[in-house]
């Protein structure tokens, strides 16, 4: 009987206390951990997720809850890309990470899930905002390994992301690609750039759109403001293109957005 795959999963409460966010609980099974709370900007908490085996495969099954309460302010990140690995046979990956804040601000900043060649995978991403809180974030997918000259021309990818207030969907954003299909080189679809990359700030106004539109027409960013979330969406060749834009955007948009300038978390640089 071949390995049936690894099951992991990771739950974490953040809490105000005593001036700052505190990782008030963490609970996990199987690979899938977070290193201990930095505090880089003063009271705000960064943490990075830390997944060892460095993949995923087909069978393996990650799951994320991140818990946030009143006056929390927590960045989450990871220290490299997510490597989706090909699956033997058609046996799927799953990646599942649920978010929930109430009066709280929340600042989801992964590096890049890398789908491999040949792998099934089916990631999903809800955020539930409660009360006054607060959301900005990305995904970036990249198709097959650009650097490698490796085409995603075998697999499939099934991407959901989820944005949600008071239990009212705000952003349903759905994602299906087999390899090889012609939306990969369609006009109408990526038109040949293996990397699509989504940003969502919320709650985001009119000044928050300019800001997001001053560089639009360089980067080929696209932009959209509907419901008081802000939507960013921006395809290129390489992940590092899409990376390096959002944090950009990110430095220029967070400052209106919590009142903080931006501060990358340490484990970018290294």
């Amino acid at each position: 009987m071949g390995h049936a795959g690894w099951r992991a999963r990771l739950h974490l409460k953040l809490r105000a206390a005593g001036g700052r966010t505190v990782l008030a609980e963490r609970s996990h099974e199987g690979p899938l951990v977070v290193q201990r709370p930095f505090y880089p900007e003063g009271p705000v908490c960064h943490l990075y997720l830390v997944h060892p085996p460095g993949g995923v495969a087909g069978g393996d099954h990650l799951s994320l809850q991140i818990d946030a309460g009143p006056a929390v302010q927590g960045v989450i990140t990871t220290p490299a890309a997510t490597k989706i690995y090909r699956s033997f046979g058609t046996r799927v990956s799953r990646i599942e990470q649920e978010m929930s804040a109430e009066d709280a601000t929340l600042e989801w900043l992964p590096q890049e899930t890398i789908v491999f060649r040949g792998a099934h995978t089916r990631l999903a991403t809800r955020v539930n905002l409660m009360g006054r809180a607060r959301f900005i974030g990305w995904e970036i997918l990249c198709l097959g390994r650009p650097a490698n000259a490796e085409v995603f021309d075998a697999g499939s990818v099934a991407q959901d992301f989820e944005l949600h207030h008071e239990g009212r969907p705000l952003l349903m954003d759905r994602f299906r690609l087999k390899g090889g299909d012609s939306s990969l080189a369609a006009r109408w679809g990526l038109g040949g750039e293996p990397v699509l990359g989504t940003m969502l700030v919320y709650p985001s106004d009119a000044e928050q759109l300019a800001l997001a539109r001053q560089d639009a027409e360089r980067s080929g960013l696209a932009t959209s403001l509907v419901d008081g979330v802000l939507l960013l969406r921006l395809r290129a060749g390489q992940a590092e293109t899409v990376r390096r834009e959002f944090e950009r955007l990110w430095s220029v948009l967070r400052p209106g957005f919590s009142g903080i300038a931006a501060h990358s978390p340490r484990i970018w640089a290294t």
